[in-house]
């Protein structure tokens, strides 16, 4: 008893302080991995698990600034409306997510993929000009294959691709990268096929590319 009275008076109020003070310190630890959590959550979006705009924007900003081979893809789901209406939203959810999953693996780790919204996926990531006519001709075939929904009826997709470079476009701004390949998938559309964005596209006079015209463009991926 009086060995057990002699170790505990050696807890003075310095101790007895630390120990309280370990309390709200592990507290603030749980706090801050949730927040972190929560914090990673807003970057994602909730259905494909990709980046939400303002993180993609960033991201690729990041790349263009470090890689002098960096190219921005913008995808577009072809007929995605007809998929939903047909089928019912759930087969379009499934849709979407198999689109984002396709991107994930052909842009790989490095890459900033995001879904700026609905049925619009944007890409940035290192693709030097020997590999582009390939690397675009196999995203192309990715996006091609039948999607096998939850119930196993399978749906054929589609989507087109439109891509721009600092060197075809002539400018290393995100935007204005954007803008050009925005305006060559809408040159492309339901082509099969995606289009390398010229100087042309990036004068365009559209609004996100929606009135993109057809000025001198390259083509790789399926025929229509």
């Amino acid at each position: 008893m009086d060995s057990v009275l002699h170790a505990s008076g050696r807890f003075g109020p310095h101790t007895l302080l630390i120990s309280t003070a370990a309390v709200p310190l592990t507290g603030w630890a749980l706090h801050a991995v949730a927040l972190h959590k929560r914090l990673a959550a807003t970057r994602r979006d909730p259905l494909t698990g990709l980046l939400r705009r303002d993180a993609y924007t960033t991201r690729a900003r990041r790349l263009l600034a470090r890689h002098d081979d960096t190219a921005v893809v913008m995808v577009d789901a072809d007929r995605f409306k007809e998929i939903n209406d047909r089928l019912r939203h759930a087969a379009g959810d499934t849709v979407l997510a198999s689109i984002a999953a396709r991107l994930t693996a052909w842009a790989g780790p490095r890459a900033a993929v995001g879904r700026l919204g609905g049925d619009e996926f944007a890409v940035a990531l290192e693709l030097p000009a020997e590999r582009r006519e390939q690397r675009l001709a196999q995203l192309v075939r990715m996006l091609h294959t039948p999607v096998v929904l939850d119930d196993s009826r399978t749906v054929d997709v589609a989507a087109s691709v439109g891509a721009a470079t600092p060197d075809t476009v002539g400018s290393r701004d995100l935007s204005a990268l954007q803008r050009a390949a925005d305006a060559a998938l809408y040159d492309g559309k339901h082509s099969g096929r995606a289009v390398l964005a010229t100087a042309a596209h990036a004068s365009v006079p559209s609004v996100n590319g929606r009135r993109a015209g057809r000025p001198g463009t390259a083509t790789w991926g399926r025929a229509a």
